[in-house]
């Protein structure tokens, strides 16, 4: 068991002395009185609803959407927002004559969790009248449907098809802090849509947001006159119940180990309450779990009263091993969920009384001078630490411990980076190109991305055929592109599989490359039922010459001949639920194509043909063995080196790969690596090898230059 922490103090600013427990002052965090919670009081759906902060203001809101084509609105982390907005509008009749209110969540399984909590709030089946849509998962009925929840990207996508939204009535955007890649796609165009759609209403909701810069973005008002504007703001104030943080008296060393501690000190000295812990990644996730699941162990034999259930989750975790966190738990057990940032926002898991804030989060960051996307660990900031204390004050009065400073808390940045600054541009071009935005240099961008990052993605859909010489989308291969939701190499992959005689064996290779871990990963919890061997050997079995492309190939196949058999992938230590979601992604793949009329063909076997194909649309992602054993790209000569989880991993080097994708911890690594030949990249790539300085100067000549100063005249509304 371990020790006591006895080098780790907290104390709540306020007290008169550090403690882990001090309860004699009231921190911050804390707005309005708190309310007395007994869990052997049955409230019913109704009366709950009522005791949230939101409803007081359930009149104000609806008055404000009659009067505003926008509606700013900010309330804290548990008032209530996310759930009952919908249905105030709902009540209302906003959904009357077969309207829809669409409410977008940035993240898939936040879309889930809301829509079922709302169906069973409405006593609806899920699907009915309330339903959800996320990629390759459509649970919603086009005619019975009235509260919708949608990723932020499907809301997009939706705009390709209906340019002006026809069926929605209002329009609520969750979490808008977070400021995702398509949540500011969505916030541009939907500013477009308002200027043609008078009626369509929009509520943009967050718990931590800049509501005056939002408010100036969407005010369609140039007269000056104030009573003219078509924008207002709310504000919420009040949470269900109360949350105390306290922070670390001195600095952290070690976090993961930290939060061990801490988890552990809670289980000794708290009252009952779930704990929910704040890591960066997977690995820090998984080394937790496993050193708290010897706890626990340890634990269970000194014969403590409560138990302690360990829980992971992550976004690579497999759908049905997410939702385990949301499951009740019996009184002699107390709940620990280990996560990433994917807890942050929108979920509300039962039972959490104690938050662990490590201070740290895992961001894509992309450099559009290397093309290279890497996840970086940085400290979160001051919103995301006030999301994350929030978690705690769902259900009764709760605990945040930061594992940091109050001094390092002062420190941190107001918000974060916006994703459409620090990533790859080439889907958001493509995807407006196909909205109809020729000139992407004059969207409305709430916060503009580096000019840079524009002209690297202008390259690559020339070099990919998705644009023209003159920046403008091709017709069929741009459009068809734009249709696929994938990224722009995956679908020139897809579009050019009949071309090479192998479609069937690349849309099953697209379909297996969505899905995070195929293969189980090896932890203290997984145990052994039919083999005595390692993990690793076990997955070798299906491993190929040619790399991890083909592997995936070999496994699917592998999967389909033995029947789909849950049994046989437990013997194999495959990813049972990951292989299921591929055939539902593949399908969806196949039916796109169908709809484009590529061929169904196979390769019969031939590796080269497949080979090929996944060139014609991953040439921009080469790389070169270089003298000193590491790989060079072809683009900029950066070193990288191959993932350890790749099955080229310490074999005998080939010459030429191309990879999927590229992430930094100590390391450039590339991930999804298939070798191939030079001549391929010369036959199916001779624009971007050979003539990329010449491609470049065309976008560059008739795009950028003539723009260049309206690029910089951006900067002020960074």
């Amino acid at each position: 068991m371990a020790a006591p922490l006895s080098t780790m103090k907290f104390w709540k600013p306020g007290s008169e002395a550090p403690g882990i427990s001090e309860e004699r002052h009231v921190t911050t965090e804390t707005t309005g009185s708190p309310i007395i919670f007994n869990p052997h009081t049955a409230l019913s759906i109704e009366k709950q609803r009522q005791k949230l902060p939101v409803f007081k203001h359930r009149n104000n809101i609806l008055y404000l959407v009659e009067s505003y084509q926008t509606v700013i609105i900010v309330g804290e982390t548990g008032c209530g927002k996310t759930t009952q907005i919908p249905q105030y509008l709902l009540e209302a009749g906003w959904a009357a004559e077969g309207k829809v209110i669409g409410v977008t969540q940035p993240r898939r399984v936040a879309a889930i969790s809301v829509a079922n909590r709302l169906a069973e709030e409405r006593g609806a089946l899920l699907g009915h009248e309330v339903g959800y849509t996320i990629r390759f998962d459509d649970c919603s009925d086009p005619h019975a449907t009235r509260i919708k929840f949608l990723t932020d990207g499907m809301l997009v996508r939706e705009m390709m098809a209906d340019p002006l939204l026809k069926k929605y009535s209002v329009l609520m955007l969750d979490e808008a802090h977070e400021r995702t890649l398509y949540t500011d796609i969505a916030i541009g165009l939907l500013k477009k849509i308002q200027k043609k759609r008078r009626d369509l209403r929009l509520i943009v909701a967050s718990a931590t947001l800049d509501a005056k810069k939002f408010q100036e973005f969407f005010n369609l008002n140039e007269t000056g006159d104030p009573n003219k504007d078509t924008c207002g703001i709310l504000t919420v104030e009040g949470r269900t119940f109360p949350v105390d943080v306290f922070y670390t008296v001195s600095p952290v060393p070690d976090y993961v180990k930290a939060t061990v501690e801490t988890v552990l000190k809670i289980h000794e000295t708290e009252d009952d309450g779930d704990v929910l812990a704040f890591l960066t990644g997977q690995e820090e996730v998984e080394k937790v779990v496993s050193l708290l699941q010897e706890q626990a162990r340890a634990l269970g034999r000194l014969g403590m009263k409560k138990y302690l259930k360990v829980l992971p989750m992550y976004a690579g975790l497999p759908y049905t091993d997410q939702m385990k966190v949301f499951e009740r738990t019996p009184p002699t057990v107390r709940k620990v969920v280990v996560a990433t940032n994917i807890a942050e926002t929108s979920i509300t898991i039962n039972g959490i009384v104690f938050v662990i804030d490590c201070a740290f989060v895992k961001l894509r960051a992309y450099n559009p001078c290397t093309a290279i996307e890497s996840l970086v660990v940085t400290p979160i900031s001051k919103a995301s630490a006030s999301q994350r204390a929030g978690r705690g004050g769902r259900n009764r009065a709760g605990k945040c411990f930061r594992l940091y400073t109050e001094e390092d808390f002062e420190k941190l940045p107001a918000s974060t980076v916006p994703e459409m600054q620090r990533t790859n541009l080439a889907p958001v071009i493509l995807q407006l190109k196909a909205l109809g935005i020729d000139n992407v240099l004059r969207f409305s961008f709430l916060s503009p991305p580096p000019a840079q990052s524009m002209v690297q993605a202008l390259e690559l859909l020339y070099a990919l055929g998705g644009l023209d010489q003159y920046g403008r989308l091709t017709d069929p291969m741009g459009v068809r592109m734009a249709e696929f939701p994938l990224s722009p190499m995956f679908a020139k992959m897809l579009l050019e599989s009949g071309n090479f005689g192998c479609s069937k064996e690349i849309v099953t290779i697209a379909a297996m490359m969505q899905i995070q871990n195929i293969f189980m990963v090896s932890t203290a919890s997984t145990i052994l039922i039919t083999s005595r061997l390692p993990l690793c050997l076990h997955h070798r079995k299906f491993a190929v010459a040619e790399g991890d492309h083909l592997t995936m190939l070999n496994v699917y196949e592998a999967f389909i001949k033995h029947q789909k058999s849950s049994q046989w992938c437990q013997e194999h230590f495959l990813n049972y639920k990951g292989l299921q979601r591929a055939m539902t992604v593949r399908e969806q793949l196949r039916r796109l194509m169908n709809k484009f009329k590529v061929p169904r063909t196979s390769s019969e076997g031939d590796p080269d043909v497949i080979l090929r194909c996944i060139v014609s649309g991953f040439f921009a992602n080469a790389a070169r063995m270089h003298h000193s054993g590491s790989y060079r790209t072809l683009r900029d000569d950066r070193e990288l080196h191959i993932h350890p989880n790749s099955v080229l991993f310490g074999e005998k080097p080939t010459k030429w790969v191309v990879f999927n994708e590229v992430v930094q911890t100590s390391k450039y690594y590339m991930r999804d690596v298939t070798a191939v030949e030079s001549s391929w990249l010369v036959e199916l790539a001779p624009h971007f090898y050979k003539q990329a300085k010449v491609c470049g100067h065309l976008l560059v000549e008739h795009l950028i230059l003539k723009s260049w100063a309206l690029i910089w005249s951006w900067s002020p509304l960074c």
